[in-house]
């Protein structure tokens, strides 16, 4: 999320919430990381998606994590260095999603969002997350968030990303037993498989 930042080509959905929080609030965009990602835990509640120790790190190291980038890498001018700091940017945000959701220590407060959907609603993976981030984008716009074309591939490449990188580190499950990461195009009662 820093690197976009960074790149300056457009935020992820997320962070132009975020922002769009911060310059309303007055608060660094980590701190409001830090708190929007506790308050997004509350929209679990009905998807009855369950909190880990990956869940409390992701909603606490983030926004420490997102100050310290910002902090080490000075702006960037040169579109010949910020045109690939973008695209390292979402596909890391992808290797990442995949390797700690399937570490299986519990999502954190967005991806958690966008598996407990995909499992009680049954739809794809890359749809779900697409949905969310266009409509998280949507809010951070109308608040002051900056958009910029980085906005847009991410919103667009995050759900195909995050699908294929969930499979990609999957750890392999006894015959029949149901994936804790995802389930595949049904809903949570019925037996769960990788995503698709």
């Amino acid at each position: 999320m820093g690197l976009q930042l960074r790149a300056g080509l457009g935020l992820e959905p997320w962070s132009v919430l975020n922002q769009g929080i911060s310059r309303h609030t007055g608060l660094s965009i980590g701190t409001v990381t830090i708190v929007s990602g506790a308050l997004i835990l509350l929209l679990w509640i009905p998807l009855r998606q369950r909190p880990g120790l990956g869940t409390v790190s992701n909603v606490i190291i983030l926004g420490l994590v997102m100050d310290a980038t910002l902090t080490l890498l000075p702006p960037l001018s040169a579109l010949g260095a910020r045109v690939p700091l973008l695209a390292l940017a979402i596909t890391l945000n992808g290797v990442a999603t995949g390797l700690y959701i399937s570490a299986r220590f519990g999502p954190g407060p967005r991806d958690g969002l966008m598996t407990g959907l995909h499992r009680r609603t049954g739809r794809p993976l890359r749809l779900v997350r697409t949905c969310i981030e266009v409509t998280v984008l949507a809010v951070g716009f109308v608040l002051g968030g900056s958009v910029g074309v980085g906005t847009v591939l991410y919103a667009l490449a995050i759900g195909p990303l995050a699908q294929f990188f969930l499979r990609f580190f999957a750890l392999s499950e006894p015959e029949g037993a149901p994936s804790p990461v995802v389930a595949r195009g049904t809903a949570s009662r019925k037996r769960a498989t990788p995503p698709e």
